[in-house]
């Protein structure tokens, strides 16, 4: 759910995570689960134990190249072409918005 209309801008970039209690929730179904499923749930617990570890700036700068990657755009992350590129892509975003995940993006290296 949005709290913004679609003609308005936000300043503001949250993040939302689910890994944690999707982790939570894989780990109880673990606990009682049949052994033939045991193997394919352990997998699937510590894919969600460490996507739940990782920070908010690198899904930010993960998003962000996911972003430009699907909007065609292949130049440096650094540049004005990649804020106007990531703004084009996600129209809602300020400009102030574009630029502190461009930061995020340059300061989180794939």
């Amino acid at each position: 759910m949005s709290i913004l209309r679609p003609s308005e801008k936000s300043d503001v970039v949250l993040v939302i995570r689910e890994a944690g209690p999707i982790a939570a929730a894989l780990r109880a179904a673990l606990d009682g689960a049949a052994p033939e499923e045991r193997a394919g749930l352990e997998r699937a617990v510590a894919l969600a134990e460490a996507a739940a570890g990782v920070s908010d700036d690198r899904v930010r700068a993960d998003w962000v190249r996911a972003r430009l990657a699907e909007a065609g755009y292949d130049g440096e992350i650094d540049s004005v072409r990649a804020v106007r590129a990531l703004r084009q892509a996600e129209p809602r975003l300020t400009l102030l918005a574009a630029v502190q995940l461009q930061k995020a993006a340059l300061a989180h290296p794939e």
